[in-house]
């Protein structure tokens, strides 16, 4: 009997796999964090013996190469991608007998990347389960565009093909085990699911029930923004990245905090974005562990500025710097735990307002120094917004500030999460800011939203309109 256990990474939406018979194990496109597999397998009782790539990832560094290392493992990736270390090439077609039971089938699918394979797993001459890293996914397939606009088109209708070969190749009772879709910015749409098999992606996905044509057309529609620490991630993993080292950085006093903030570095409070707004240590930012931290930070932070984390606890600390592992920020510059009140050193603390939409609407009620900064994406800009808004995706921000109009900036994105991120950086620079933490969906109720209904041809522009018009939903 064949077993796969899935390894999550929630904080980049990522899957990894470890597959065992009872006595050895295979493992596919594992985390730079690797020992949360060799723990897995050590639970199971079980010997590595394989690590599967299906591609050379975009989105984090992998810990393929040095799990391979440390457990003895062959380590396979495509023939045809330029790496910088041994590792044992894998081809189209070919088959792979791992232990007395189970065999890998190598699949060319071509479409996240050009050289992305998936893997047909085997046992007793029954199709098991196919690894599909970034090709088919639960509903979608991974995107085509990280490689840059040159290849964009080619890949788009690579992927297509790719997802109609595994579908024709394979049984529809095998079961699909993507790496990407679960929150992951490599996905092109995110998952319809948390399982799937080849037969029920026949019924429900759209690369095999839509023509090319049609499925080139709404996937390239609904792509956005992508983090920008990606385009680290592919010569990081070429190179052959080591085993990462979590031990603890080394502890912060005030003075040394105040010294790093005052040098330009980050000095990330991890806390949620209620406590921070309530008081913190003044310069600071805040990527709360209860959100994307990771794929936030990383995509707002100029690459290479030292880090210093700030945590309730070492146990916050540690689940930090291993999230930032995974993405290649390989060492904190430092750390400090306990509360503002510890890391302010005497300095008085820094805060500043959350409010609600209704809030909003009230207090913009005759104000005449009030911006209201929208830092969602511009797909979610399009389904609704607040006319009157400057709109400044997230990951924009640090690069547009002298855009946001002076006056009190209310921050708003589609929960709360993003609009903390903002406005802790806002406010780190001198900015007056309040912080929106409610629903969008909130925002619709009160009617203070256009939505696209709108007609553009009688109404005025709401891009360039000062005043708030109010459109029900």
């Amino acid at each position: 009997m064949i077993t796969v256990l899935p390894v999550e990474t929630p904080g980049l939406g990522d899957r990894t796999y470890l597959a065992h018979d009872g006595s050895v194990a295979l493992v596919v496109d594992p985390q730079r964090d690797y020992d949360r597999v060799t723990a897995l397998a050590d639970a199971a009782g079980v010997r590595i013996t394989h690590v599967f790539e299906t591609h050379i990832h975009n989105d984090y560094v992998t810990g393929g190469l040095a799990l391979a290392r440390e457990v003895g493992a062959q380590y396979l990736v495509n023939a045809d991608d330029e790496v910088s270390y041994e590792r044992t090439p894998a081809h189209d077609g070919q088959v792979i007998e791992v232990g007395d039971t189970m065999r890998v089938r190598v699949i060319h699918t071509p479409g996240h990347t050009h050289t992305h394979l998936s893997y047909a797993l085997e046992a007793g001459g029954e199709h098991v389960a196919v690894f599909t890293g970034g090709s088919l996914l639960y509903g979608s397939t991974g995107r085509p565009d990280l490689l840059g606009p040159d290849h964009t088109d080619t890949l788009v209708r690579a992927q297509w093909r790719s997802a109609r070969r595994l579908a024709q190749e394979l049984p529809d009772e095998t079961a699909v085990y993507p790496t990407h879709g679960f929150g992951s910015f490599c996905s092109a749409t995110q998952a319809a699911g948390l399982a799937s098999t080849i037969g029920e992606e026949k019924r429900t996905n759209t690369a095999l029930t839509a023509d090319e044509e049609a499925y080139v057309e709404q996937l390239l529609a609904g792509l956005d923004a992508y983090p920008a620490y990606y385009a680290h991630m592919g010569p990081a993993n070429s190179d052959g990245p080591g085993a990462p080292d979590l031990s603890a950085p080394s502890v912060a006093d005030p003075a040394e905090l105040r010294r790093r903030i005052d040098a330009g570095e980050w000095v990330v409070d991890l806390r949620d974005r209620t406590a921070f707004a309530a008081g913190h240590l003044a310069g600071s930012l805040n990527f709360g562990l209860d959100g994307q931290f990771v794929t936030y930070l990383g995509w707002l932070i100029p690459w290479g500025t030292p880090v210093t984390l700030l945590g309730e606890t070492a146990g916050d600390v540690a689940e930090a710097q291993r999230e930032l592992v995974r993405i290649g920020i390989d060492r904190p510059a430092a750390m400090a735990t306990g509360g503002p009140e510890d890391w302010a050193g005497g300095e008085p603390l820094a805060a500043y307002r959350q409010a609600t939409f209704a809030g909003l609407e009230a207090a913009w009620a005759g104000a005449d120094d009030l911006v209201v900064l929208d830092v969602r994406r511009n797909q979610e800009r399009d389904e609704a917004y607040i006319p009157g808004s400057v709109h400044i995706p997230v990951h924009e921000v640090p690069g547009r500030l002298g855009e946001i109009p002076e006056g009190r900036v209310w921050v708003h994105c589609a929960g709360g999460y993003r609009a903390g991120v903002v406005a802790a950086l806002l406010h780190a620079r001198g900015r007056d800011v309040v912080a929106v933490d409610d629903s969008f969906d909130n925002a619709v109720d009160l009617g203070l939203c256009a939505l696209p209904s709108r007609n553009p041809e009688t109404s005025e522009n709401p891009e360039t309109s000062g005043n708030r018009q109010e459109i029900n939903a």
